[in-house]
């Protein structure tokens, strides 16, 4: 995944992540407001920014039709999700952060520009398919492995389930997960689902029965 990412400052390669994330909702149109929200910048500076990406030919920008990555772009934003998410697997196995940590510091590494550092990385941890909140790592020519996961809310009732990611990666959830005890791996059987505020009782590995709100059901990505 050869680039010229190195072009970029390191405010252009957040703006391109963030219009990554925000454009894998094929049905969202990617205005300049969202940007602002999920950066916390002022709506006036994200334009700016907006103009100099467009001249870089790294994002194509109607005001009808939203913002959207080039190709080129798209390979920049896909290399720094890579790094991201492979930083996040070296801090969490190889240095022992835990779970809530690794996210903030993986931030701050994503921006190394080495070229052979992704794949050096990647080959030291043995090609990882995924993060240790449960995102497909990038390989090096883009592609994603895929799986078929759904939230802890859906999941219907008596079902055994196991948690592959997380789509709320807060350290306070991500705290309250280890509480728990639970990772990406465990066995959650969802033993009881309540009408009056749509929480549910789980079992955890199998073990006694805990409630959880909805907000913590809707933030638990799994699969059968």
């Amino acid at each position: 995944m050869s680039t010229g990412s190195h072009l970029q400052t390191l405010s252009e390669e957040n703006y391109l992540k963030v219009i990554y994330h925000l454009g894998k909702d094929a049905k969202l149109k990617i205005s300049p407001t969202a940007i602002s929200e999920a950066l916390s910048n002022n709506p006036a500076s994200v334009v700016d920014m907006l103009k100099k990406l467009v001249d870089k030919k790294l994002i194509q920008y109607e005001k009808a039709k939203g913002v959207k990555l080039t190709e080129k772009g798209k390979k920049i934003a896909l290399l720094i999700v890579r790094k991201h998410r492979l930083w996040e697997v070296f801090l969490l196995e190889k240095l022992e952060y835990s779970w809530d940590e690794v996210h903030e510091i993986a931030e701050q590494l994503e921006h190394i520009h080495n070229p052979q550092l992704a794949d050096r990385l990647d080959k030291f941890l043995g090609f990882p398919q995924f993060d240790p909140h449960g995102d497909p790592i990038p390989k090096a020519n883009g592609e994603m492995a895929e799986i078929y996961r759904t939230i802890l809310s859906e999941v219907a009732e008596g079902s055994t389930c196991q948690v592959v990611g997380v789509k709320d990666t807060s350290s306070s959830f991500l705290q309250y997960l280890k509480k728990l005890d639970i990772g990406i791996g465990t066995k959650i059987t969802l033993v009881e689902k309540i009408p009056f505020d749509n929480s549910a009782i789980i079992a955890i590995k199998g073990g006694p029965s805990t409630t959880v709100s909805k907000i913590f059901a809707d933030s638990l990505l799994v699969h059968d």
